[in-house]
């Protein structure tokens, strides 16, 4: 199947689309097996802690690619979290359609400046990217304890940058291995009403279903989710061990770990598509 863009994906969708962070090969077929479960499109994310895990960007990323290309279902390849611009100019020589350049922990303006420069760069080479308005007047953050994103200065944002989507913060954090976060729906529909540009809620894993569905109703696009795939994959081969003390052979229990990983994202693609 030919590559895809985030981009891509979200315009040929009408309801919440799935974007889970690979952290090695197993994950990646596992996302994969969980969309075509359900003939979903869906998106690989591989974040700046992911490369930095591999010791390179090149080969998780083309792995990643294979994947995506032999999948019954459309799959982009997209880099998430970078901080680094030489790392967005590698993803996108390595064949990476969209990127997420994340410069929210500078001050705003120098966050607009740069954000700006590199959405530029990009879109002349046809890349799709997304953006994350740091906490106005602090250094913490979009996901700062907190934090809210404001509709005017995010409208303010996309103008001034140029981006094609924005994570905006609206109760979530990362991280979180509990599903208790408290969404503020109303902001997610002053956002959409505001924004020409697609939602992006990330730190997904601490979001109970119904809230992800209402999320989505609200207007939030574009889902991210990486603990919680990694909670599944942890706790499958650690029952996989406990219950056979004998097993040598990785690929028996890191199987395990993958079948868990793609039951959960056919749950959550049920989810966002329900």
């Amino acid at each position: 199947m030919p590559l895809v863009t985030v981009g891509d994906i979200i315009r040929d969708s009408p309801a919440g689309v799935g974007a889970f962070n690979v952290i090695q090969l197993e994950h990646a077929t596992a996302i994969v097996a969980g969309a075509e479960a359900l003939d979903l499109p869906v998106v690989l994310q591989i974040s700046e802690n992911c490369v930095r895990y591999h010791g390179e960007l090149e080969p998780i990323a083309l792995a990643s690619l294979a994947i995506a290309r032999r999948a019954e279902v459309p799959v982009a390849v997209h880099l998430d979290h970078a901080t680094d611009r030489a790392l967005v100019e590698q993803a996108v020589q390595l064949g990476l359609g969209s990127v997420m350049f994340d410069a929210s922990a500078l001050p705003d303006e120098e966050n607009v400046a740069v954000t700006a420069d590199v959405t530029a760069w990009c879109h002349e080479r046809g890349v799709w990217v997304e953006a994350e308005l740091g906490e106005v007047g602090g250094k913490d953050g979009v996901h700062a304890p907190g934090a809210r994103t404001k509709p005017d200065e995010a409208a303010s944002y996309v103008a001034r940058t140029g981006v094609d989507a924005l994570a905006v913060a609206v109760g979530t954090s990362h991280a979180m291995t509990t599903k208790d976060a408290v969404l503020d729906l109303a902001l997610i529909a002053e956002l959409r009403a505001t924004l020409a540009v697609p939602l992006v809620l990330h730190g997904s894993s601490g979001v109970p279903d119904e809230t992800l569905r209402q999320a989505v109703s609200q207007g939030m696009k574009k889902i991210n989710v990486a603990t919680h795939l990694n909670k599944a994959f942890t706790g499958a081969i650690r029952d996989y061990l406990a219950h056979d003390e004998k097993v040598v052979d990785p690929r028996k229990y890191v199987n395990a770990g993958r079948d868990a990983v793609t039951r959960e994202v056919t749950h959550l693609l049920g989810v966002l598509t329900g």
